[in-house]
Formats: structure tokens, C-alpha cells, sequence
């Protein structure tokens, strides 16, 4: 049973019984004032037929014996109490008192019934005697004496209300009778109608329930005109409000994630106290934020003090922050972050921070400068030599031989900036898209080869032992001349970075849909930080040495170029001290 039902119960029962209680008390009331008003109606009556009676003897107390007979005769046919007073108030016959005793009454003229009758010729009493401990109702009329001087004297009636006592205890017993029927009955109509009463009350607090946990498609199914209906009806056009802005929100919601996950852009969104709210993707994978991140604070989740520092700069400012910093975090990133409060919020209730990776840009940068630097040093090296020695060779006479030697450099330089200058614009052209690769089917096992036959001389002259390795691979789907530039590449570099006695091999196989070429050599190596730069135009693990022996720095830059525009894939593997890997795929003829 529920709190309210049971307290509608005690309600009902508690106004039931009051009711009753005061019906009850209302009807003894009734019945008793009714009960003794008839019978001082019946005493008045009989009263007057007695004093008709007593006239004609007189009252007396000449007539005292006879008076004493009459009234005891009168007291046996109306069953009450007959008292005879003259006009001092003595008594001069009593039904219920022996003559002999008649002498020892006491003076009735104070008797309040007595007195009344005397004044005004009728006066009624209801008193309790404290001798019989009984309740008497009097009634005393006053009549003439009957001596012929115009005295008078007083009749009184009493009966006992035993009866008007014994109906009001018999009403009284009946009434609490009903009284306990009622009650047992109220009870059960009491928990009937609680039930009947508490129905649409649960189901509303159900279906509010319900709305409230966010199941906005309950409904109350009340359809009457009175005030439940109206009641349903503004609880159902709420919920329907409900739903509509939640479906608004949630479209709201989803459009602004899809937004979020779409922007290449990474988004931060903090509160006041500098707590996450949003982070895109994008910002996860940027800052390297994992795991649950909603609701902890900035330092907690970003590993990076600037990142933290200029947040809070942002919260404190009126205008929008602009910094570039250095995030590491897995990998290291150059980030532009953009940030500012809300604006229409006062006080700020959070910022907003958007971060552009510019890793790419900032590198680009720095390979332009670094391109510009090493051509500029590649040709002005030459050309300073060939200045220098031309120079010499036009203001100084010079013996056959000097001369000679002093054209041969000018030759060597020249023919160095020739393949500098062809190495460039080949670069340029593969870039560009404008040089056209012809691809054909191809054996790629001739191809290595051929090569390997063309670069044997110098394999020989190096102390490099070369070997292939190949099994039955199917042709693959390249242009010719791009991949003899590749392996010519990669063959020149193997003999370049080997020192005598070290081993190139080339191992040619099929994998997943490719062709595999590997060029495996036993020669230097190339240092772990390294291995990112060196396809890098002009970029050198040992300058020294690679300028000594003829190379350009822009050999693998024109390797992976030209791998990609084969739709294939290069990769370098390779540890200083025992030798390097390059392998790259081509497509399957």
C-alpha cells in the first residue's frame, strides 16, 4: 500500500467517523429533547385532569386523609409521583410518602418547579435526586383551594426518566452498531476508491517517469472532457514538444560530430575551470589524447605545456590567440593554434581552440631552404672551379701539360653540373607530371639483369660481389626507362656507400599482387635519424664522401618519385655498421 493511498484511506475513514459521531450525538440529542417534551406534555395533560379531581374536595388540610386518597389513587392510573402543596408550601398529600410521615416533609415553597407554578400557574423541572440517584421530571399546576376565600394550591406531577434514559442508551448502542458497520465499510469503500482514485495518478507518474528517463513516446490515453483529459492533453503536447527538441538536438548534435570528424582541423572545447568538453578526432590524434577525456582537466589529458599555457592565456583574454608550437607526443608535430572564449558568455563559461597541423608546410619550408642552399653550394662549387682554372688559363702561360690538366678539371666540373642540372630537371619532370611514362609488360628478372651486367666493371673495380636472386614472378606493369633509372639509382648508391669486400644482393618475388625488388647491400649503413631525410633533394648521410664520389644528392629523391608514379611502394631499411635494404613494388602486368 502506498503513502498516499493510505493516507486517502485514513482521510475517509477519520470524516466518516466524524460524521457519524456527530450525527449520532445530534440524534441522542433529538431524541431526548423529543422524548421529554412528550412527556411534559403528558404530565401537563394529566396534571389538569387531577386538578379538576382534587377541586371539589379542596386543597386543604382539613381534606388532608382524603386529599391522601385521591392522590394515591391518581399516582396507581398515571404511574407518576402526585404531591398536594398548599399556598405556604407544605405538603399536604404525597403518593410515595405514608400520611403518618406527612409532618416531617420539608417546606416545598423553594422548589423551582413550585415557585415557577405559583408565578406564572405552571412551572415544569428536571432534576437528579441524589437519594434515589435517579433523574424526575416535575410539573407543578397551580389550582384553586377550593375553601371559598380565593387561596389556591399546587398539584405536581413527577415520573422518573428511566424510560427517556433507557431509549437514548438503546439508540446509543444501535448507533454505535451502525457506527462500526459504517466504519468497516468506509474502510473498504475507502481502499476502493484510493485505488480507483490512485490509477490515474500512477499512470501518470509512469508516463511522467518515463518522459523524464528520455522515453519521450509515452502518451497518456486519457480521452475524457473533463479535467483529466485536459491534463493529458498538456502532458502529451509536452512530451511531443520534448521529443521534437531532442530529435532538434540530436540532429544538432550529429551534424556538429559529423563536422567535427570531418574537419582536417583539430577541435578543443574547455569549460571555465579549463575541463575538456570536445575533442575531435582530428585534436586526439594531433595532441595524442586517448581514452576517456570528457570532464578532466587540460593537463591531464594534453602532454604539452604550451598547449596548457596557451589555453589559459585564451581564457583570459578578450581577443583570439594565435601560437605555433612544437607538440611531441607519438610523433613530433608543429601545430597554429587559434583560440578564444566564448564571447557571448559573461562570465567566460569555456574556450574554444582550433589547431592546424603545419608539420608539412614548416617542413616544406625547410627543405626549399635547404634545396636552395645545397644547389646553390652544388654549382657554385663547380663553377668556382671552372672560374678559377679558366682564369688561371687565360692570364698565364702554361706548359702543355698544366694546361691539359688544368682542361680536364674544367671538363670534370662541367660535365658535374651537366648531370646536376639533368638530375634536376629530370626531378622537375617526374614532379610535374610532364615527362610520360609509357608503361608496358615487363620482365622485371631481365631487366635487374641487364643492369647487373651493365654495372659489373664497376662492381669488379669496387671488390663488391653482386648476386641475384629470383623466382618465377610474373611481369610486372612499369615503364621501361623509369625502371632501369630506378635500379641504376639504387646499384650506383650500393657500390658508392660499400666498402671492398662487402656483398649486393637482389632478390626479386611476388608479394600480394606486386612485384618485390629488394636491393639488399653489407656497405655502411645510414643512421636511425637519417633514414627520413635521405630522399630529401641534396640531402647527404656523408657529404664528403658522396661528393668525392661523384654523386648529386638527388638520386633517391628521383627514386621515390618515380616509384610513386609507378603506383608503387618504397621502402628503406637499414642499421649503421652492417648495411641497408631498399625495396619497392610494382604493379602486376
Amino acid at each position: 500500500m502506498s503513502k498516499i493511498q493510505f493516507k486517502i484511506m485514513c482521510t475517509l475513514t477519520l470524516l466518516i467517523a466524524v460524521v457519524v459521531t456527530a450525527s449520532g450525538f445530534l440524534a441522542e440529542r433529538g431524541l431526548r429533547e423529543r422524548t421529554t417534551a412528550s412527556i411534559k406534555l403528558d404530565l401537563e395533560h394529566q396534571a389538569r385532569l387531577f386538578a379538576q379531581l382534587v377541586e371539589g374536595v379542596g386543597i386543604g388540610s382539613a381534606n388532608a386523609e382524603r386529599l391522601q386518597e385521591i392522590t394515591l389513587d391518581g399516582s396507581r392510573s398515571s404511574d407518576a409521583r402526585i404531591t398536594l402543596i398548599d399556598s405556604t408550601g407544605r405538603v399536604l398529600a404525597d403518593s410515595e410518602v405514608p400520611f403518618r410521615e406527612m409532618g416531617e416533609l420539608a417546606n416545598h415553597a423553594d422548589r423551582p418547579e413550585v415557585v415557577e407554578a405559583m408565578r406564572q400557574g405552571l412551572g415544569y423541572d428536571m432534576r437528579r435526586s441524589d437519594t434515589l440517584k435517579r433523574t424526575l421530571m416535575y410539573v407543578a399546576l397551580r389550582v384553586p383551594a377550593g375553601d371559598g376565600r380565593g387561596d389556591y394550591g399546587i398539584v405536581r406531577l413527577a415520573v422518573y426518566l428511566d424510560q427517556v434514559d433507557a431509549a437514548v442508551a438503546n439508540l446509543r448502542s444501535e448507533l454505535f452498531a451502525a457506527s462500526g458497520v459504517g466504519l468497516l465499510v468506509a474502510v473498504g469503500l475507502s481502499y476502493v476508491l484510493s485505488i480507483l482514485s490512485l490509477r490515474p495518478i500512477r499512470e501518470l507518474r509512469e508516463v511522467v517517469s518515463d518522459i523524464a528517463e528520455g522515453k519521450l513516446g509515452r502518451r497518456l490515453g486519457w480521452e475524457s472532457k473533463d479535467e483529466r483529459g485536459e491534463i493529458a492533453a498538456s502532458i502529451n503536447r509536452l512530451a511531443r514538444q520534448l521529443r521534437d527538441s531532442a530529435d532538434e538536438a540530436l540532429r544538432e548534435k550529429l551534424q556538429l560530430e559529423a563536422v567535427l570528424k570531418g574537419m582536417v582541423e583539430g577541435v578543443l572545447v574547455i569549460d571555465r575551470e579549463g575541463r575538456v568538453l570536445i575533442a575531435n578526432p582530428r585534436a586526439r590524434e594531433m595532441l595524442s589524447v586517448w581514452g576517456d577525456y570528457e570532464g578532466r582537466l587540460v593537463p591531464e589529458v594534453v602532454r604539452s605545456p604550451e598547449v596548457d599555457k596557451a589555453l589559459r592565456e585564451a581564457s583570459d583574454s578578450d581577443g583570439v590567440v594565435v601560437r605555433e608550437m612544437v607538440v611531441q607526443a607519438e610523433k613530433r608535430r608543429v601545430l597554429l593554434m587559434h583560440a578564444s572564449g566564448f564571447p557571448e558568455a559573461n562570465p567566460r563559461t569555456g574556450t574554444v581552440a582550433v589547431f592546424h597541423d603545419v608539420s608539412d608546410l614548416r617542413r616544406v619550408d625547410e627543405v626549399r631552404r635547404d634545396f636552395i642552399a645545397n644547389a646553390s653550394h652544388e654549382l657554385r662549387t663547380p663553377l668556382t672551379s671552372i672560374q678559377g682554372f679558366a682564369d688561371t688559363l687565360a692570364s698565364s702561360n702554361l706548359s702543355e701539360e698544366q694546361r691539359s690538366q688544368y682542361l680536364g678539371t674544367i671538363v670534370r666540373n662541367t660535365q658535374r653540373m651537366s648531370g646536376l642540372i639533368d638530375d634536376l630537371l629530370t626531378l622537375s619532370r617526374i614532379e610535374s607530371g610532364v615527362s610520360a611514362l609509357e608503361r608496358t609488360s615487363l620482365d622485371a628478372l631481365r631487366v635487374v639483369e641487364t643492369l647487373v651486367a651493365d654495372f659489373a666493371p664497376r662492381f669488379e673495380e669496387a671488390s663488391i660481389a653482386v648476386e641475384v636472386h629470383a623466382d618465377r614472378v610474373p611481369a610486372c606493369f612499369a615503364d621501361r626507362d623509369a625502371l632501369e633509372q630506378i635500379l641504376s639509382n639504387l646499384l650506383s648508391n650500393a657500390t658508392r656507400y660499400s666498402n671492398p669486400g662487402s656483398r649486393v644482393d637482389i632478390r626479386i618475388a611476388e608479394r600480394g599482387g606486386y612485384v618485390e625488388i629488394r636491393v639488399e647491400d653489407t656497405g655502411i649503413g645510414i643512421p636511425a635519424e637519417d633514414l627520413e631525410r635521405i630522399f630529401e633533394r641534396f640531402y647527404r648521410v656523408d657529404a664528403a664522401r658522396s661528393r668525392a664520389l661523384g654523386s648529386t644528392g638527388l638520386g633517391l629523391s628521383i627514386v621515390k618519385h618515380l616509384v610513386r608514379a609507378l603506383d608503387g611502394e618504397l621502402h628503406v631499411e637499414s642499421e649503421p655498421g652492417k648495411g641497408s635494404c631498399f625495396s619497392f613494388t610494382l604493379p602486376i602486368a
